[in-house]
């Protein structure tokens, strides 16, 4: 897929893997929207980009959800990629009395329900395009889950099975490609 001239969207774009990302697409001519919950942060991060458009955007409220869709096609007319990267996680053992339920809640709904909502909700513009993309940013923890990011593992885990189904569903009726990144470790904020 040529990656230059297109429309692309990257969740929590502000920071982290999701802002060098979207660097990297704004250097080659492409129309990038980042989106994230603070403002202030996404401001800062468009400040050091070009061709760059932010949304101020809680990916876990189905009322921004539909602002966000709404913007873009009105704003822009379409969409060629999706990138999912916003996240959350906690660092814990398992055991008695950490609040293990809360926290995979939180995990479970910013890192995986919160992508198959926007996803379905961009589906028809994406679909609109001769090609398009989406990328889903998962973890090597869906593999080989790690005892102080147990439900963070898990939430990552469901995002990959998730991805897979969502890449051979896609591939019998339409022309978007799925793809899912699988970064290591980095050193960001997150």
């Amino acid at each position: 897929m040529n990656i230059t001239n297109k429309t692309i969207l990257v969740t929590d774009g502000g920071s982290g893997i999701s802002f060098e990302i979207a660097k990297l697409l704004s250097q080659k001519s492409n129309k990038v929207i980042i989106t994230g919950r603070n403002e202030a942060k996404l401001q800062k991060a468009a400040a050091q980009l070009t061709n760059v458009s932010i949304i101020a955007t809680d990916i876990n409220s189905e009322t921004d959800i539909n602002k966000l869709v709404d913007h873009i096609t009105t704003e822009f007319g379409s969409l060629d990629v999706l990138i999912n990267n916003a996240g959350s996680a906690s660092a814990f053992k398992l055991g008695a009395e950490v609040n293990a339920y809360n926290k995979a809640a939180d995990e479970i709904q910013t890192n995986y329900l919160s992508v198959i909502r926007l996803t379905e909700k961009l589906l028809p513009l994406l679909s609109k395009q001769p090609e398009a993309a989406i990328v889903n940013v998962s973890s090597i923890v869906a593999f080989v889950p790690g005892i102080n990011i147990p439900t963070y593992s898990a939430s990552k885990a469901a995002l990959h099975s998730y991805t897979r189904a969502l890449r051979y569903t896609l591939a019998l009726t339409t022309r978007i490609k799925v793809f899912e990144l699988m970064p290591p470790l980095v050193d960001t904020e997150f």
